[in-house]
């Protein structure tokens, strides 16, 4: 379970635009600055790699059309348990129904979650997973977000808002060995990652 790095790799691959984004005390807001290099389309794997920008292509159009936006399936899953909060979340149009795959911990699991892009409503069961039965990494980055002040849903709203798009995938990532939230956002044509910085949690190892 890669808890740590959930987005989908094809995606990292059309990432046209970086954004380096820190959220400070409340209210939160964000700095954001392009790094004026834009990611260059690995074609090493030939005719994958064109497979892999079709396939993401097609997803993002699905995504333009999608009824409901990835925070209010954050909201629908968390909303199933008391307390719960959103570890990792990421919009999913390769299947005949496009779903929001949401994982939330509480209570010392990880419950895992399809929410319908279109209806908003709860796609099949539940599936719940102990902390005690994760690697080492996913058990501390998920142990460090319980300390953190804020939400991965601020670390998307500023995300949204610094990078003028809707976000399509949003989780944990570790930057020099501190906790950091990474939000994929679609903005216009191109796929920018934002980076955040939560203040005043205890992310270090």
């Amino acid at each position: 379970m890669e808890t740590a790095n959930m987005r989908t790799p094809r995606w990292r691959q059309l990432l046209a635009i970086v954004l380096v984004a820190i959220i400070l005390p409340a209210p939160v807001h964000a700095n954001a600055s392009s790094t004026d290099e834009q990611a260059s389309l690995r074609n090493e794997a030939g005719d994958g790699a064109a497979s892999d920008q079709q396939a993401v292509s097609r997803e993002l159009a699905i995504f333009r059309g999608s009824a409901v936006s990835l925070s209010q399936a954050m909201a629908i899953a968390e909303a199933l348990h008391t307390g719960a909060t959103t570890a990792d979340v990421s919009f999913d149009g390769a299947s005949d129904s496009p779903v929001y795959r949401v994982k939330t911990l509480h209570n010392d699991r990880i419950w895992q979650h399809a929410i319908d892009a279109t209806t908003g409503k709860i796609v099949g069961g539940e599936a719940a997973l102990p902390l005690k039965e994760l690697d080492a990494e996913d058990r501390s980055n998920l142990v460090a977000l319980k300390t953190i002040r804020h939400r991965l849903a601020d670390a998307v709203r500023v995300a949204e808002r610094a990078a003028s798009g809707k976000a399509v995938s949003g989780g944990l990532i570790r930057e020099r060995g501190r906790l950091n939230f990474a939000i994929v956002v679609m903005s216009g044509s191109d796929l920018k990652e934002v980076i955040l910085e939560p203040h005043g949690g205890a992310g270090r190892r």
